[in-house]
C-alpha cells in the first residue's frame, strides 16, 4: 500500500494518472469528455502512452529487502530480469542446509551418528552438488557476482565430498598399502594427511567470504564465520587421526581421542552454521510472500561504505 501510495503521489504531482488508476480526478479525458485510462484512449498515441505508464514495478525496495532476497550489496544491472525471472537464492540455500544441518550431527555423534558422514553421499551429490551450481548460475544470469561465486564454490566442495566418499573414485584406495584389501585406504595416514590440507583452504576461501559478507548481513557474517572455525578444527582433526594411526602407545592414543575431541567441535560450529543458514532461508521465504510480518537478518550494506560511495561524498564534498 506505501509503494502504491508513493507511485501515485509522483504520478498526480507530474499530472499523469497510474495505469491502475480509474478515478474521474485526475484532469484527463478522452475524446468523448470522459475520465479514461491510457491504455483505452482512442486519441493518444501508443508510443506515448507506453512512455506515460506507471507501474509499481519501477519502485526501488530498501536495501534490507534487497540483502534479504539476494544476499549481496545492491548493484545495477542492465535489463528487467530480476522482475521477471524467481529468485534463485533460497533454491542454493536449501541445497547448502539438507547437506550440512545432517553432517554437522554426524560429526558430532548424535544418536550413534558417524562415518564421516558417509551416509549423506547422495544428499551431497543432488542437493549440495546439484542445487547451489544451479542457483548460482541463475544468479550469475541475475547478475549478482558475489552469490554467484559462494554458491558454485560450495556446489564444487559438495561434489568433491562426495566423490571422495564414492569408492568408484578411488581416493581411499590409492593410499591402501599394496596387497591389502582397498578398505584398509580408510584409515591410512597418506589420505588422512593429504585430505586435511583440501579443507585448510576451504577455510581460506571462507576467509575471503567472511571479510566480503562484512558488507552484506549479520547472518551472512555468522555463517563464514563458523565456517572458517569449523574448516580449521576438521583439519585438525584429520591431522590427528594421521598421528594418532603413525603413532604408537599412549602418543597414538591421545591424538585419536584429540582428533574426536576436534572433529566434535567442528560438529558444534558446523550446527551453528546451520541455524543461521535457516534462519536467513525463512527470512528470504517470508520476503518472497510478502507476509505481514518480516524477520531481521542485520543489514550491513551501510556500515562500510562502497568504494562509489566515498567517492561521491568526495565530489560532493569538494
Amino acid at each position: 500500500m506505501a509503494a502504491e501510495y508513493n507511485a501515485q503521489a509522483r504520478a498526480n504531482a507530474n499530472g499523469d494518472p497510474l495505469e491502475k488508476d480509474f478515478s474521474n480526478g485526475n484532469g484527463y479525458t478522452n475524446g468523448n469528455g470522459g475520465s479514461a485510462h491510457y491504455l483505452h484512449d482512442a486519441n493518444m498515441d501508443h508510443g506515448e502512452a507506453l512512455k506515460r505508464i506507471r507501474t509499481a514495478g519501477s519502485i526501488s525496495i530498501s536495501p534490507e529487502l534487497f540483502e534479504k532476497i539476494y544476499l549481496s550489496p545492491q548493484n545495477v544491472v542492465k535489463g528487467d530480469l530480476r522482475k521477471t525471472f524467481g529468485n534463485p537464492t533460497p533454491v542454493a540455500l536449501l541445497g547448502f542446509l539438507l547437506s550440512l544441518s545432517p553432517l554437522s550431527c554426524d560429526l558430532m555423534g548424535w544418536r550413534g551418528a558417524g562415518g564421516n558422514g558417509a551416509a549423506g553421499t547422495g544428499s551431497y551429490y543432488f542437493f549440495g552438488g546439484l542445487l547451489m551450481v544451479l542457483g548460482g548460475f541463475l544468479e550469475f544470469i541475475l547478475g549478482n557476482t558475489f552469490p554467484f561465486v559462494v554458491f558454485t564454490s560450495f556446489g564444487a566442495f559438495w561434489l568433491s565430498f562426495a566423490s571422495t566418499l564414492q569408492p568408484f573414485y578411488y581416493a581411499y584406495g590409492s593410499y591402501a598399502p599394496a596387497g591389502q584389501p582397498e578398505a584398509a585406504g580408510l584409515s591410512t595416514v597418506g589420505f588422512t594427511s593429504s585430505f586435511a590440507f583440501f579443507l585448510v583452504f576451504m577455510g581460506v576461501l571462507c576467509f575471503v567470504y567472511l571479510i566480503c559478507s562484512l558488507r552484506t548481513n549479520v547472518v551472512f557474517v555468522v555463517i563464514f564465520f563458523t565456517l572458517v572455525i569449523a574448516f580449521a578444527l576438521l583439519s585438525g582433526a584429520y591431522w590427528q587421526t594421521a598421528n594418532a594411526l603413525g603413532g604408537t602407545g599412549e602418543a597414538a592414543a591421545s591424538a585419536a581421542r584429540l582428533a574426536g575431541r576436534l572433529q566434535i567441535a567442528a560438529g558444534a560450529f558446523t550446527f551453528v552454521t546451520s541455524m543461521a543458514g535457516w534462519w536467513i532461508f525463512f527470512a528470504i521465504m517470508l520476503a518472497a510472500l510478502d507476509f505481514p510480518f518480516q524477520i531481521p537478518v542485520g543489514d550491513l550494506s551501510t556500515a562500510i561504505k562502497g568504494a562509489s560511495e566515498r567517492a561521491k561524498a568526495k565530489e560532493h564534498d569538494v
